[in-house]
Parts: structure tokens; C-alpha cells; sequence
């Protein structure tokens, strides 16, 4: 028997959907007659059968009314639909529950189609649960859309995994190499200031043997910028307040000075790795100064550095308290030579004030 003509004989299956409206319900009509796959079933019978189906689930599985009444819902069931979502559907018949979800159906013929399924209670006056309503619909070309985005994103996922891993790699290969030429850059540099402190050796000009120790001084402080771009974990940025405050001690050390106090409570200032030779050479000039002219003669005191930072704007000073610079003759020697070229190498503006006890030397330069 045709679909269309077994459809007729049903209308005293919809009058079921509420056992007190009559065969003019509009609601039972248009169940019948809308394009959208609808089934009720009876929980009152045994597995909950079907007991009626529209016109429109006939065509969506295939099967005719006489295949479809009586059975469970389940027989739509196969072997790849998601067992999870099946057993969200039995808890939900079995709390008396709505529901909405996709399941992967098969028709008559044994092809598949994915069927946004919403299932709900019919409750009698009582409150009891007298028939579950159930529609279907067809959403295969949306899960189908969904699963070639889940797709090409899987693809995109895994590609940007394989680059990430590369790009790692190439770092850590990068990294390395400049580690090892930093480290072989700085051994140079140590070998360079031993040769230099043996030629010193080898002189009784004392003006030129003060010339070469300010000479190995600055070879020193380069040597100790490499050996912390070596041991940092960072090519790319070089903490100055860590290196400074390690300076400082190095070079109150090699003064043989034991009466001058170091204090520095000045925040972490990151900058590029490229200008980390220029501000070291600038840091020990400064460093240098305050010790040789501010606390010459033996003079004691101390050495203060302090900083702050305000957005990208960094400051680090470093104060003495020892005979105060004259302003009108900071212009001279190659110590104000350096660090006024190597400033503008660096992008960084150096201030000196004199104060009533000692200078204060301010570095401004901008972080990375």
C-alpha cells in the first residue's frame, strides 16, 4: 500500500496526542500534514512502540507505516550511531524528559543521514507521562559541514604544531650558537685583558700603564656582559640592573677598595640584547668615575643605585657621596667621550647632577 493512502487511515492515531480533543483538533492535523519527520510512541506498551508516524518520516527512513508501527524507535539504530547519545535518549524516556540531539540514523536501504531528533513527554491531566512526541529532521549536509571544518582545522592544528616545533628547534639552535659565540667572545675578551696586564707588567711609564688598566677595565666589562648573554635563557633581552649590580661588586673588587658601600634597590630594566655592550661600557664608565674621582684618595662612602620604570620608559641612577663632579669640566676624557657616543648607540640619554655631597648619574632608555 502506497504511503500517501496508509496516511489516510491514521487520523484516529493523532487523536491519541491528547485523549480529550476530537478529530477537529487543528494541532492533530497538522502533525499529519507537515514536512517534518514526526512520530508518537506509547510508553504504556511494551518497549514503547510507535504508534503513529506522518507521511514525512515515512520518506525521510524509507520504510512504510506498516514496517515502522510497533517498533521501537531504536530500529532506526546501527552499527555507528554514538552509543552515548542513545543512552542520553533511554535516560531521558525514562525521567520523562525532553531532549535535543543529533544521532546518525539509517533508512531502509542501509544508508545513513543525521537526524536532529527532539523528544518530548505528552503528560495527561494527571501529570503522567500518556505518549512521547518525537521529531527528525535531516541536518547530514550540516554535520557533514561541521565535520570538514572539524576537518581542515585538525589539518591547520597539526601544520601549526609542526611549524611551532620547528620554529623551537630553529630557536634552540639559534640560541645555542650564540651562546657558544658569546662564550667564545667573552674567553677572547679574558685573553685580551691577560695579555694587556702583561704588557703593563712590562712598563715603567706610569701614565701608560694607567691608560692600559683603564683599557683592560672596559675589556673586563665586556667580557662580563657576554658571560651573562651566555648563561641567559633570553637572546633577545639583557637584564642591566642584574648586570650592573654584578659590575659594580667587580669593580669595587679590582679597586681593592673596602671602605665603599654598594646599595641598589632599583627594579628589574630589560633591554635588547643588541645594545647590551654599549650600556655596559656605559655603566662602568659611570661605575668607574664615582670611584676613582668621587671617592678618590681613599675617601670612603658609598654607592647607591636606584631606578623606576614608567610604561616602555626605564631610569637607573647612581649616586655617590664622594667629592661631586665639576659640571664645566665633565666635557673632557675619553671617559665622556664613550659614553656619550655609546648613549646615542643605545638610544639611551645620560643626565649628570652635581648634589651637595657627591653626583648622581641617570641613564633613560626605553625597554624592549
Amino acid at each position: 500500500m502506497e504511503p500517501g493512502v496508509q496516511e489516510k487511515d491514521d487520523w484516529h492515531l493523532t487523536e491519541a496526542l491528547h485523549h480529550e480533543h476530537g478529530r477537529g483538533d487543528p494541532f492533530a492535523a497538522a502533525v499529519r500534514a507537515t514536512r517534518m519527520a514526526m512520530v508518537i510512541t506509547n510508553p504504556a506498551l511494551p518497549d514503547n512502540p510507535i504508534v503513529f508516524c506522518n507521511e514525512a518520516f515515512q520518506r525521510l527512513t524509507g520504510f512504510n507505516r506498516d514496517e515502522i508501527l510497533g517498533q521501537n524507535c531504536r530500529f532506526l539504530q546501527g552499527p555507528d550511531s554514538d552509543r552515548e547519545a542513545i543512552a542520553r535518549i533511554r535516560e531521558a524516556i525514562h525521567k520523562g524528559v525532553s531532549i535535543d540531539i543529533d544521532l546518525l540514523n539509517y533508512r531502509k536501504d542501509g544508508s545513513t543521514f543525521w537526524n536532529a531528533l527532539y523528544l518530548s513527554p505528552v503528560r495527561g491531566d494527571d501529570g503522567t507521562v500518556k505518549f512521547f512526541f518525537a521529531s527528525q529532521l535531516d541536518v547530514s549536509e550540516r554535520v557533514a559541514a561541521h565535520q570538514e571544518i572539524a576537518a581542515q582545522k585538525a589539518l591547520v592544528d597539526h601544520e601549526v604544531q609542526r611549524r611551532t616545533a620547528e620554529l623551537e628547534a630553529a630557536l634552540e639552535a639559534k640560541t645555542l650558537l650564540l651562546h657558544e659565540v658569546d662564550h667564545r667572545v667573552k674567553n677572547n675578551l679574558t685573553m685580551v685583558g691577560a695579555l694587556l696586564r702583561l704588557q703593563a707588567r712590562t712598563l715603567d711609564d706610569a701614565d701608560m700603564t694607567a691608560k692600559l688598566e683603564s683599557m683592560m677595565e672596559r675589556i673586563d666589562a665586556l667580557a662580563t656582559v657576554h658571560r651573562r648573554l651566555y648563561q641567559s635563557s633570553d637572546v633577545t633581552r639583557f637584564d642591566l640592573t642584574a648586570f650592573a649590580v654584578n659590575l659594580a661588586a667587580d669593580v669595587i673588587g679590582a679597586s681593592g677598595r673596602t671602605n665603599i658601600a654598594f646599595q641598589s634597590d632599583a627594579p628589574e630594566i630589560a633591554v635588547k640584547a643588541d645594545h647590551a655592550s654599549s650600556l655596559g661600557l656605559i655603566l662602568n664608565e659611570i661605575l668607574t668615575n664615582a670611584i676613582k674621582h668621587g671617592l678618590s684618595d681613599g675617601r670612603p662612602g658609598f654607592i647607591r643605585m636606584t631606578g623606576e620604570k614608567t610604561g616602555k620608559v626605564a631610569k637607573l641612577a647612581i649616586e655617590d657621596d664622594g667629592h661631586g663632579i665639576v659640571l664645566d669640566k665633565v666635557g673632557a676624557g675619553l671617559g665622556r667621550t664613550l659614553i656619550t657616543r655609546l648613549s646615542r648607540q643605545a638610544g639611551a640619554n645620560v643626565d649628570w647632577v652635581r648634589l651637595e655631597r657627591g653626583t648622581r648619574v641617570t641613564l633613560t632608555l626605553s625597554e624592549p
